[in-house]
């Protein structure tokens, strides 16, 4: 049993998804637990229990951390650039930089994606994305944005995986600015 002075985190929640969040990126979600989560933490086996219910629980808070920090990292983009192709470029960067928040956040089946905190800064975070999108536009605003989310997302998450090839570097940044480029120019 974890001793008196292990339970004192000043804020255990923060503390738990700090937790979550290194487990994730060294293990997957799949081979994430409440149990090694606690300990981890080095907190009772209860304590994630009582703050988030079950595993969907903390990786729903995870999944509204991660889109809140999405929509803070685009919007900063977009209204200091105002370049839709640097808000692409910042999607990338958020998707290296939270790795495990972004395995989690793209993956609803882990989560309640219903859950209000989610749904709001699900949209937040779209924000950004669709005003680039309707300044570039030339097809339909839905297939637009569909079009622009896909090749942000989709080299996300092929660089994250590992699966293109070596000729595209080993900057992310500077090969989605190309990809993103391409893009813009297209629309």
């Amino acid at each position: 049993m974890a001793t008196r002075g292990s339970y004192h985190h000043g804020d255990l929640r923060r503390a738990l998804l700090a937790a979550a969040v290194t487990a994730i990126t060294e293990q997957g979600p799949a081979g994430f637990s409440l149990r090694e989560l606690a300990r981890r933490a080095g907190v009772s086996h209860a304590a994630p229990v009582h703050h988030f219910g079950d595993k969907a629980g903390v990786f729903t808070a995870l999944a509204a951390e991660g889109f809140e920090l999405l929509a803070d990292t685009l919007a900063e983009v977009a209204e200091r650039t105002g370049s839709f192709a640097e808000v692409g470029v910042a999607y990338v960067r958020f998707a290296v930089g939270h790795r495990a928040h972004f395995e989690v956040m793209f993956r609803p089946e882990l989560y309640r994606a219903d859950d209000p905190a989610v749904r709001a800064a699900r949209e937040r975070a779209n924000a950004p994305l669709s005003r680039g999108v309707a300044s570039v536009r030339r097809a339909g605003p839905e297939l637009g944005e569909i079009a622009a989310w896909s090749l942000v997302h989709g080299f996300a998450t092929l660089w994250l995986t590992g699966a293109l090839p070596p000729e595209v570097g080993t900057d992310p940044e500077a090969a989605a600015r190309v990809i993103t480029a391409i893009l813009v120019s297209g629309l």
